[in-house]
């Protein structure tokens, strides 16, 4: 595939960059800092050399400065311990730019580091996004494979997808000690697929995968962790109307839902395609407030009585209300639940979209293609940004 020019902006100051594996950190970082100074803690070597004597990072930054000022440390979770040391460079050397990238937050909270107490910025790499891509974009493709830069660019990605499930989010779990019970957490994963752009219930997980309740809730928090599974809550301010309680879950790219997604005979093909195409516009969305450091969040709208909005991107300076549809053609009545929304908050802007080509305006709902809006959309309104 042709190369891709990533959104993320990397500051001039010490950074986090955290992100799933995959995602194309460390190719990111290697390409925008080829000059730099790289620790590589994948490589068991150099593991096993920190892991033992993590002051020894002293000695190499006092030996790189002036020569070289940027200093990478790639996949610092394996080595939470570095952070401390970490911390005391950046108060003696200002002028050095230390960037950290890792694939799970578990580990760094467990440091009692606090990220370096705020003295380095914390940024988040994701999946592609369509705008990134441009003509490479290709809309059923994408709701088979995802974006994953490492599928992506595989020649093969159904088998690249099977890879990424078998080496990282089983084995990857069962390495790092999260569970050691890897047979009931491969049930669980089966069983959340079927939660995806769903109210999340803990207590029929539970029951798909048969493991107790309290173990689910953890499995939940560990996909959270690793980055690759989020809950949105509902959104409730000045709420008029009995609102539901539960949260949705999302995977963080609609190819590993597919991966992970059983289908059976009595599976309806709509159904799965529905959810996979919620489950692209909820990363996208993810993706463009990381990018644009807007202080928007993202919620659902969902009343005891059943109308549902998929998503609410609510911050100091956007109002929006999305609904997504599997749907080629557009009817007057799939807008039922936005109107529901919009006569209980007039001021938002309301958004249809769906898998037709036409865009069009109907009684003030935009009504707008999923790769349009995919593509350009949400990257030529400046009302993301704070």
């Amino acid at each position: 595939m042709k190369s891709v020019q990533r959104l993320f902006k990397p500051p001039k100051t010490s950074f986090f960059l955290l992100g799933p594996r995959g995602t194309g950190k460390s190719f990111f970082i290697k390409s925008f800092y080829p000059e730099a100074y790289y620790i590589d803690l994948l490589q068991l070597e150099t593991f096993h050399q920190f892991q033992a004597h993590p002051d020894r990072l002293i000695d190499i930054v006092q030996a790189q400065v002036p020569l070289k000022n940027i200093i990478v440390i790639d996949e610092i979770q394996n080595v939470p311990q570095l952070l401390s040391v970490v911390h005391h460079l950046i108060e003696k050397y200002p002028s050095v730019q230390f960037i950290l990238t890792g694939s799970s937050a578990r580990k760094l909270r467990r440091s009692h580091s606090d990220l370096l107490a705020g003295r380095a910025l914390l940024y988040y790499m994701h999946p592609f996004v369509a705008h990134e891509l441009c003509d490479q974009f290709q809309l059923e493709q994408t709701l088979k494979y995802g974006l994953i830069p490492l599928i992506v660019s595989s020649s093969d990605p159904r088998q690249a997808l099977k890879t990424y499930v078998a080496l990282y989010i089983r084995e990857e779990v069962y390495n790092e000690g999260l569970t050691r019970n890897i047979a009931g957490f491969s049930r669980f994963l089966e069983a959340i697929s079927f939660s995806h752009g769903c109210c999340l219930n803990i207590s029929n997980v539970a029951r798909e995968c048969m493991v107790e309740r309290k173990v689910v809730e953890s499995y939940v928090t560990i996909l959270e962790d690793l980055l690759i599974g989020y809950r949105i809550q509902v959104f409730t301010k000045r709420a008029k109307r009995a609102i539901s309680a539960q949260s949705k879950f999302y995977f963080f790219d609609v190819g590993l839902f597919q991966a992970l997604r059983p289908v059976g005979y009595l599976d309806s093909s709509d159904e799965i395609a529905g959810s996979a195409m919620e489950g692209l516009v909820f990363q996208h969305l993810l993706a463009v407030i990381d990018y644009q450091q807007s202080d928007a969040k993202l919620y659902y709208w969902r009343t005891k009585s059943g109308s549902e909005v998929d998503f609410i991107v609510y911050g100091k300076s956007v109002f929006w209300a999305i609904e997504v549809k599997h749907s080629i053609n557009f009817h007057p009545q799939d807008l039922r639940s936005l109107k529901a929304f919009m006569s209980d908050y007039p001021e938002a802007k309301a958004i249809f979209i769906y898998r037709g080509k036409e865009k069009q305006i109907h009684d003030n709902i935009s009504v707008i293609p999923c790769t349009e809006f995919l593509k350009d959309y949400i990257f030529e309104t400046k009302d993301l940004n704070p």
